[in-house]
């Protein structure tokens, strides 16, 4: 009889199986992200600016609509950052920035 191996059998163990979380790839992060941040905050969000790996997953930069105005060059966005896991999971978000839509002083955030 042939039986298929298996990676208990061949001592190969999964990443979960070891106790250490599926890697999370920028895009999901990303997106896990702009879910979170619609979920808790019922803002409009206009996407990721930027994403960077941490010790303890990934921090997301959110563009948001604040405030919808007429016109729409009058509208009021809003920077934040949001944590995630490696699961993808909520850890922490916050406003960073508000300005009004078409502003050209919003510059580079801050690095730490």
């Amino acid at each position: 009889m042939n039986a298929k191996a298996t990676p208990e059998d061949s001592g190969d163990v999964h990443d979960e199986e070891a106790g250490e979380p599926p890697a999370l790839t920028a895009a999901q992060a990303a997106a896990a992200a702009l879910e979170h941040l619609v979920e808790l905050t019922s803002k409009e969000a206009q996407g990721a600016t930027s994403v960077e790996p941490t010790d303890h997953g990934w921090t997301v930069e959110v563009e948001v609509l604040e405030d919808r105005r007429i016109p729409s060059s009058a509208d009021m966005l809003a920077l934040y950052e949001v944590e995630i896991d490696l699961d993808g999971n909520l850890l922490a978000y916050r406003r960073t920035k508000r300005y009004g839509r078409g502003s050209s002083d919003i510059g580079e955030r801050d690095r730490r």
